[in-house]
């Protein structure tokens, strides 16, 4: 898809986008009391988990698709430009402190390279060449999965991106905020969250926003959970890079385990850090490179490696 190059037309394609309708109701609303605006806005906020509750359906089939490649060792690929494209670079970006996730596992690119994270790159979201050579540069495969996010549903980089993620035979998804859009249209899972029209005239970082931030969290987490990279709702593969994420890594193991500080100590020393490894050396009563066996001959599932110690 290529931008539309006739400005009248471009006007009239907005026109007809639920996230850029305007709204006479708040023509005067730089005229009310801080407080009141404040309250306008947090009104509007409340509006967006509905929306995003209208489409977990196609929300979870995606997990379930995305899961699925990456557990024959795909990738999780973010597309978007502008706040779309920000928010995908953000959701990866967590993944590795997160989930102990290589940085190349979860990968967001937007359009205009690093640059365009702090400050608008002229063009770049119009450009489907560069959509294009960006998922060239990533050597993408079969096996990878390309989510395109964008409000309007029609940016191009956004949609070239996903057409061409097809093409190659990835799994493709597509978030956006308008109904019947393109990029909907061009993806396998096609994921559209009509939040309505912005409290500032398409100012899309608002409702939409806040809509894919929390429909990229849900990718993100719950196929890290299918991933066995959580037990229980404990974030099992946790890396401690910090002294607050080595604090958490033996709370974890507390939490999970229930054994004293020095016992966490000692399994946390005899395991390299490993919160999984450690959780499984306490509950298993085996040591540090049992229980790297185990996990490993598990896939990585803390339940799947306990089970096989009393099978």
């Amino acid at each position: 898809m290529t931008s539309t190059s006739n400005p009248r037309d471009l006007r009239a394609e907005l026109d007809s986008l639920t996230t850029e309708a305007f709204r006479p109701e708040l023509a005067d609303i730089d005229r009310l009391p801080t407080l009141d605006i404040a309250r306008l806005m947090n009104g509007e906020d409340t509006s967006v988990p509905a929306a995003v509750a209208r489409e977990l359906p196609r929300i979870a089939a995606a997990i379930d698709a995305v899961a699925e490649r990456m557990a024959r060792g795909g990738r999780l690929i973010y597309a978007g430009a502008g706040t779309a494209g920000r928010l995908g670079v953000l959701d990866a970006s967590e993944c590795p402190p997160t989930f102990n996730t290589d940085p190349t596992q979860v990968v967001g690119v937007i359009a205009g390279g690093p640059e365009a994270m702090v400050t608008s790159v002229e063009g770049a979201e119009d450009s489907a060449e560069l959509a294009r050579a960006d998922l060239d540069g990533l050597a993408l495969t079969a096996a990878d999965s390309v989510v395109g996010v964008s409000a309007s549903g029609r940016t191009p980089y956004a949609v070239a991106a996903v057409q061409h993620a097809r093409a190659r035979g990835a799994l493709t998804i597509g978030l956006s905020c308008n109904a019947r859009s393109p990029l909907a249209a061009a993806a396998d899972h096609g994921i559209e969250v009509v939040v309505g029209p912005e409290l500032l005239t398409g100012s899309t970082r608002l409702k939409a926003g806040t809509a894919q931030k929390l429909v990229l969290n849900m990718l993100s987490t719950i196929t890290m959970i299918r991933l066995g990279k959580t037990y229980g709702n404990l974030m099992v593969d946790v890396r401690a890079s910090n002294e607050k994420l080595r604090a958490r890594s033996h709370r974890i193991v507390t939490l999970a385990t229930g054994a004293d500080d020095e016992e966490v100590e000692r399994a946390l020393a005899a395991t390299d850090g490993e919160v999984k490894n450690a959780i499984l050396t306490i509950l298993a009563d085996v040591d540090g490179p049992t229980a790297a066996r185990l996990l490993e001959e598990s896939g990585g599932h803390l339940r799947a490696a306990l089970a096989a110690t009393t099978g």
